[in-house]
């Protein structure tokens, strides 16, 4: 794979049983993420958007085709080795933050870090860091539950963003938040998008969201289009 690529999906398709009943969710996709860039995907609910976004995380394996992160087919390695490309490669921010409650924002941000295996007093360093960069400078040992939506979700991106990954995989990041909290976590995202210089592919409702970012595709019938 190119080394301006970070994700590469070749006729993808995915097929759900339903008893004797095949649902077809996505037919023939083929999506290139290149570094640096910025991509939204929106659609109906239930049109596959977050099924795609779970195939090019490795969190699925397609009925056919395939997906290269980094130049690796992700779905055929070994649980282990798929472990580890994600967490090197690929960050994830959903909807819900998903910050373990008894663990500080510190704490939180440090876990991908730990789980790489990088020395504790490092992993805080770079979790303080990147969490000083998101506006949580005053926030650090505060718990989850201490702290508002906003400020969940930019413990969130910290912890998706705290390994350096090439790709930010986000849906609906910002769907559990009202307009104004939202707006700031996306400025949020995409100041870090471009100091960092990483990919970010975004599933989401919100089409004024999506307008800022540089294509838009639309997931319509299992079929990926350019919305124009």
């Amino acid at each position: 794979m190119s080394e301006t690529n970070t994700i590469v999906c070749t006729n993808l398709h995915k097929t759900y049983s339903e008893g004797e009943l095949q649902v077809k969710v996505l037919d023939g996709i083929n999506l290139t993420v290149e570094k640096g860039s910025r991509i939204a995907i929106v659609g109906s609910s239930g049109s596959g958007k977050s099924t795609l976004l779970h195939l090019l995380g490795g969190l699925d394996s397609p009925s056919e085709g395939r997906v290269l992160v980094a130049g690796q087919v992700i779905h055929t390695l070994g649980e282990k080795e798929k472990s580890d490309l994600r967490n090197r490669e690929l960050g994830f921010i959903y909807q819900f933050h998903h910050l373990l409650p008894e663990f500080s924002a510190l704490e939180n941000v440090a876990i991908p870090l730990l789980i790489s295996g990088v020395d504790a007093a490092e992993a805080e360093n770079e979790a303080s860091e990147i969490l000083t960069k998101v506006g949580l400078v005053n926030r650090l040992q505060h718990k989850p539950g201490e702290l508002s939506g906003g400020e969940r979700q930019r413990a969130a991106i910290a912890r998706a963003l705290v390994t350096k990954p090439a790709c930010i995989l986000a849906d609906e990041p910002t769907g559990n938040l009202d307009e104004k909290t939202a707006d700031k976590v996306f400025d949020v995202m995409l100041e870090l998008n471009q100091e960092y210089g990483l990919s970010l592919l975004m599933v989401t409702h919100n089409l004024t969201l999506a307008s800022r970012l540089d294509n838009i595709y639309e997931l319509r019938d299992g079929a990926l289009q350019v919305n124009s």
